[in-house]
């Protein structure tokens, strides 16, 4: 399959090259969305697996064919006794674990790519940008989002000046909540769906202005269905950036019926409306039930979208493609360590306009207390 399906989509070179060997850290769903990306690049391919879970492991070798190791250490100490090529590790495991296997791959020479967010605290997403720079390898932030197929397009419409001087863009992304429970622990986390998914609509806000500053934060957040748990499950931000275009970033774990995804742009002169989890599914229904629903739906009968191709869609192959560019030094990056520390505190800053029901201006907040604290504090 090609990475690319449409004459307009971002140009990727396909030439052959020698392949960026890129290991994934994580054997659940990220890091099997990862290692299928990686394989459909045709400029890089999966080189190992790790896993601290031995059923994990041992689905995630006989999926992609390769060595996986119970730890980095492990995966390192092979690369160094050359039983295994790797140029760069893609870390898909909690938050909390970001920081350590980040600054172990640095100090091995290896780049690494990042899922999304950074990291649970300011501190450690910033000595994680550090440590890369130090160590003189690449720090790649995984936001697949800005390579979504429908979402690059729109940008390209406002780049060529279709909707005139930007109003307002609003980014939406709902659903019932995290299957993994990791997401609803602060202390493996650092947040609750601000930090899970409003960090996607931030960066796509970012990405569409070309990372012009946000100069104003505001936001509202609660927890209206998983009140079992202590973070939020519905938020509402709201960022002002220099030029006054507003964003509105709707991030919820409180919507059932499976993921709803989408982007509207207002401009002076037009408007435009991009839709990931519909525009492309498929309605249908059946009393027998699916094994092809979209993402998070729990209602497998009756009426249900089908997704087409959602790894494509939602832009994990287009990333992986750019980040194979990148890594063999043909490309410069769209997404790096820095954006995502920027991103990240702008979550940080959410958190305490909520907390304290004010407006926040930069400098953002740092330090080293997860993002969610100041709003958990005040509840």
């Amino acid at each position: 399959m090609s990475t690319s399906a449409h004459p307009d989509d971002t140009a990727i070179n396909t030439a052959e090259h020698a392949a960026i060997n890129i290991a994934v850290i994580g054997g659940a769903f990220a890091g099997n969305l990862h290692a299928e990306a990686i394989s459909l690049t045709r400029s890089a391919r999966v080189c190992a697996g790790v896993s601290r879970s031995p059923a994990s492991r041992a689905a995630f070798a006989e999926r992609w064919n390769v060595p996986v190791f119970g730890s980095l250490t492990e995966l390192i100490d092979a690369v160094r006794s050359g039983a295994v090529s790797c140029d760069a590790i893609s870390i898909a495991v909690p938050n909390a674990l970001h920081l350590h296997l980040t600054v172990e791959a640095a100090e091995a020479g290896l780049s690494v790519i990042c899922e999304k967010p950074l990291a649970p605290t300011y501190a450690e997403a910033e000595a994680m940008v550090q440590t890369c720079a130090k160590a003189g390898v690449h720090l790649l932030y995984a936001e697949q989002l800005c390579f979504a197929p429908r979402y690059q397009r729109v940008k390209r419409m406002i780049d060529a000046g279709t909707f005139g001087d930007l109003v307002q863009i609003q980014h939406w992304e709902r659903h019932g909540g995290p299957h993994a429970q990791w997401f609803y622990d602060p202390q493996q986390s650092g947040g609750g769906v601000l930090l899970d998914m409003g960090c996607h609509g931030i960066g796509v806000a970012r990405w569409l202005k070309d990372n012009q500053p946000v100069v104003e934060v505001s936001a509202q957040l609660g927890t209206f269905v998983h009140r079992e748990h202590p973070v939020e499950d519905h938020s509402l931000v709201t960022l002002r950036f220099a030029d006054d275009t507003i964003a509105v970033i709707d991030s919820s774990w409180a919507a059932p019926g499976g993921i709803d995804e989408r982007l509207e742009v207002l401009g002076t002169q037009g408007h435009v409306m991009a839709d990931l989890a519909r525009g492309q599914s498929l309605l249908a229904y059946s009393d027998a039930g699916f094994d092809a629903t979209a993402e998070k739906v729990v209602q497998q009968a009756g009426l249900s979208w089908i997704a087409h191709d959602e790894a494509w869609t939602w832009g994990w192959h287009g990333e992986f493609a750019h980040f194979a560019e990148v890594l063999a030094g043909r490309a410069q990056p769209l997404l790096t360590g820095a954006d995502g520390l920027e991103v990240l505190g702008i979550v940080c800053a959410a958190y305490v306009a909520a907390a304290e029901h004010r407006v926040l201006t930069p400098p953002w907040p740092t330090g080293d207390h997860l993002a969610v604290q100041p709003w958990l504090d005040r509840r």
